[in-house]
């Protein structure tokens, strides 16, 4: 599987170059880094959160876990972790565990920590597989978050 179409046609769509760094089948975000041969903490890495409001994408690095009681309380929200299912159904265009972190190009609410949005010369994020990532320049990776709420949001 190459990139997830809608990933590509947004980040054409905004005009952001980007390189697909092909990488061996791996099943968690710490791995995928190591098999890139990059920094954890420069792989952004998707959770899917729900609530009675609705879908919410938390984006952090990959060598991080989300700090959901901090959310809750922040945000006021009853968050939980979005099921498999779910997960399936809005990224039809993904294998499973395998979320671009790019959430407007599936129209969801984004809440971004601010440990990737520091000052790295690249941003990798999963391409749609479990084999391909996406290379991103800093600056145009903090460009495609800014609309997203940022904070600290995980542990």
């Amino acid at each position: 599987m190459a990139i997830a179409l809608t990933i590509q046609e947004f980040l054409d769509w905004e005009e952001i170059s980007y390189t697909v760094i092909k990488h061996p089948f791996t099943m968690s975000s710490v791995s995928t880094a190591e098999a890139a041969h990059i920094p954890a903490d420069h792989l952004a890495k998707t959770v899917v959160l729900v609530d009675d409001v609705g879908f919410v994408m938390v984006i952090l690095p990959a060598d991080e876990h989300v700090d959901l009681p901090r959310l809750r309380k922040i945000y006021n929200r009853q968050f939980m972790l979005a099921n498999e299912q779910e997960i399936e159904d809005l990224f039809y265009d993904c294998e499973q565990g395998a979320i671009p972190a790019l959430g407007e190009a599936y129209g969801f609410e984004m809440l971004v920590d601010d440990k990737l949005l520091t000052e790295q010369e690249d941003i990798f994020v999963e391409g749609g597989d479990h084999c391909a990532l996406i290379q991103l320049d800093g600056q145009d990776f903090k460009h495609l978050m800014s609309h997203a709420e940022h904070g600290h949001f995980c542990h």
